[in-house]
């Protein structure tokens, strides 16, 4: 079983498990609180009955000697087991979640740096692809008169380049070392400052220093509508309109 089929496999299986734990706090739950109910109805039956045995002169007023009974302790006692054993299964519920964010945190860098090194395969495959960036960004300012500026970018070009140089290269990967480093050349973008990859959003201020988002950076999952601008751009406007 590869990677991504037993990350997959563990993801489906945590709704159920969560399930029946959750199922079994609320039961457990529901017993404690019956157990309190009885337990002060219990205690304040004996209180009463105290109460009446000093007044009628029966029972010492020593507080030292006045007590409830064994039933109403074994019910307090039972009722602190059951809030351990509630405190314990939320803790293996917390435990359980935070060790799946931990392997998607594992499988994410993964498929980041697999991801990163069929870009690199593809550079060595097919050499340095400059035409990409520059036409994407020349076509931005090109296309700003005619019907304003160019919301999207995909990044499909380099994917299927990506594809063919892997499966062009996979017979040759035993004797060849494919691993490049990433071009310290390669322009950055957003406001991760990282390099251009899958979709990207256009600020439509002309002056805005960075240009181009990535959509997750940015809070984005489709295509704007309108004109767009980034945060920093939308403070500069806002600060513009108070004066």
């Amino acid at each position: 079983m590869s990677i991504d089929e037993e990350f997959q496999a563990n993801i489906e299986a945590l709704p159920n498990i969560l399930q029946r734990k959750y199922t079994l706090l609320h039961d457990l739950d529901k017993s404690l609180q019956e157990i309190q109910r009885g337990n002060e109805q219990r205690c304040e039956q004996e209180l009463d009955n105290m109460k009446r045995g000093i007044k009628s002169g029966n029972i010492t007023p020593n507080i030292s000697l006045l007590k409830f009974s064994d039933d109403a302790l074994d019910e307090q006692k039972h009722a602190i087991r059951i809030a351990d054993e509630k405190v314990a299964l939320a803790v293996q519920a917390y435990d359980l979640v935070d060790t799946h964010i931990q392997q998607l945190d594992q499988y994410l860098k993964k498929f980041d740096e697999d991801l990163r090194r069929a870009e690199r395969d593809t550079v060595a495959a097919i050499g340095s692809p400059p035409t990409l960036e520059n036409n994407i960004k020349g076509g931005k300012s090109g296309e700003t008169s005619a019907r304003g500026r160019k919301k999207t970018r995909l990044a499909t070009a380099v994917s299927a380049a990506a594809a063919a140089a892997s499966a062009a290269t996979a017979a040759n990967t035993n004797s060849m070392e494919l691993d490049l480093p990433v071009d310290p050349n390669e322009p950055t973008y957003c406001f991760c400052n990282q390099v251009s990859y899958g979709e990207m959003v256009a600020c439509d201020n002309p002056d805005c220093k960075i240009e181009w988002f990535h959509y997750g950076c940015v809070g984005l999952k489709e295509q704007p509508k309108g004109k767009w601008y980034c945060s920093d751009c939308v403070g500069t406007r806002r600060r513009r309109k108070a004066k």
